[in-house]
């Protein structure tokens, strides 16, 4: 059984940085691809940054140059690095590994504002 512990939110200002883990058990998760997702309040969950178990990385538009994904294998853990923040990056962030069947942490919150 796969289980991912999210950490790192908060709350920040504008142009400010987060940095959010995703800690998984287990040893499946050193093979899947991990993503990070995102859900606004009234909105749909979104992909935000994707790492795959060799370490490929792709970003959703609004993000690409601001955020970065990392994982450590050795440690089952995926790093979100979340700089030059914006009011509208505020949402719940959930880190999902993506096997045949989803697994999904329990979520942390991202305030961005003043």
């Amino acid at each position: 059984q796969v289980q991912l512990v999210e950490s790192g939110g908060g709350l920040v200002q504008p142009g400010g940085s987060l940095r959010l883990s995703c800690a998984g058990s287990g040893t499946l998760f050193r093979l899947y691809a991990v993503g990070w997702y995102r859900q606004a309040p009234g909105q749909q969950r979104e992909l935000v940054a994707v790492v795959t178990g060799g370490g490929s990385t792709n970003y959703a538009d609004s993000v690409k140059g601001r955020f970065t994904i990392s994982r450590d294998n050795a440690k089952n853990t995926v790093t979100l690095q979340m700089n030059s923040l914006k009011p509208e990056d505020t949402a719940v962030y959930y880190c999902g590994l993506q096997m045949p069947t989803m697994r999904w942490g329990q979520g942390t919150q991202v305030t961005v504002s003043s």
